[in-house]
């Protein structure tokens, strides 16, 4: 085997052990979740590397909540609410748009790049939209690799 053969087969093999991104999912009850279930029930393929998190609104995502989920060593986390202005209760996803920028200010301090972070509306008609934003954050995930708490950084 020629050594441009053997790096490339080394290569693709090292590629292959790449493991499967860990994604955390905040769902508001009202829009997102019924969205995430709506996306189920119409069998639409999304990856299977997201794990879903109800809250009753997305302002109820605490900071400490995310910050834990990547100490803990997950690869990304999305925060799914209700569109502006439908939100259930009043305001709440305004302070999350707010807070979301913030964090994303925040990870970026610890070394984490702020695309691991997502804040996406999705309401409960949307199911093809939920699963669209699944397909296109794990893809971001993907390219960005494992978190780095779980390379050891």
């Amino acid at each position: 085997m020629s050594a441009e053969a053997t790096h490339h087969a080394s290569s693709h093999t090292e590629a292959a052990k790449e493991p499967d991104p860990k994604i955390l999912v905040f769902c508001c009850n009202w829009c997102s979740y019924a969205g995430a279930d709506l996306a189920g029930v119409s069998r639409l393929q999304m990856p299977p590397y997201f794990r879903t998190i109800r809250v009753m609104c997305s302002a109820r995502v605490d900071p400490e909540f995310v910050l834990r989920a990547f100490q803990k060593g997950a690869d990304g986390v999305l925060v799914a609410g209700c569109h502006p202005a439908d939100c259930h209760y009043i305001g709440g996803n305004y302070r999350t748009r707010r807070r979301i920028a913030l964090l994303k200010m925040l990870i970026q301090q610890f070394g984490y790049d702020p695309g691991r972070l997502r804040l996406e509306w999705v309401s409960a008609g949307e199911g093809e939209k939920f699963q669209k934003t699944i397909i296109e954050f794990t893809n971001t995930i993907k390219e960005l690799g494992p978190s780095p708490m779980q390379r050891g950084e």
